[in-house]
């Protein structure tokens, strides 16, 4: 999803970490543009309504509570406000905005509360993540295809926090304090 600023194209990370045009970090960042392409296309992809697996509210709250859990201020903002945009009812939003289990526990949708348990897993334990794990996946209705779409989302959104936590510090060293 490209955004554009002031007649310039600016990608979601861009705009989350507020990078200038023209700023060194910035430019230090689309120094390799196709890197910056590739992540934003695969944002893209992740979040397109049409991709099958996971819904597209399923896939939000991964990626909210994925930022909770990390945490990541700036990820968690975005994707609490999409989860509002999606309608996706309070008591789940809720649930998932505390990133902790006991809240999970309530919900009453078993797919999401292992969709979320494996989640927590994969961010905070990832050696965790073993077949065991996996296995509780189709037991909660999802299909391998899903599964495989899950396992992507966490590993592009680990990749993402990282790429805005890295771009932010960069941008520290560049304002004078």
């Amino acid at each position: 999803m490209t955004h554009t600023v002031d007649g310039a194209t600016t990608d979601l990370v861009d705009r989350l970490v507020g990078l200038a045009p023209g700023s060194a970090t910035q430019a230090l960042r689309h120094r390799r543009d196709k890197v910056a392409v590739a992540t934003q296309q695969s944002y893209d992809a992740l979040f397109d309504p049409a991709l099958e697996g996971l819904t597209l509210a399923e896939r939000l709250l991964v990626a909210c509570y994925a930022s909770r859990l990390t945490p990541s201020a700036t990820l968690f903002a975005h994707y609490r406000e999409a989860l509002e945009q999606h309608g996706v009812d309070a008591a789940t939003r809720a649930a998932v905005e505390t990133g902790t289990p006991d809240a999970l526990a309530h919900l009453a949708d078993a797919r999401l509360r292992a969709i979320l348990a494996f989640t927590r897993t994969l961010i905070e334990n990832p050696v965790a993540g073993d077949k065991a794990a996996l296995a509780t996946l189709p037991a909660a209705g999802l299909t391998t295809p899903a599964v495989v779409v899950l396992a992507q989302l966490i590993a592009f959104l680990s990749y993402q926090t990282r790429v805005v936590a890295g771009l932010q510090a960069l941008q520290q060293l560049e304002t004078p304090t």
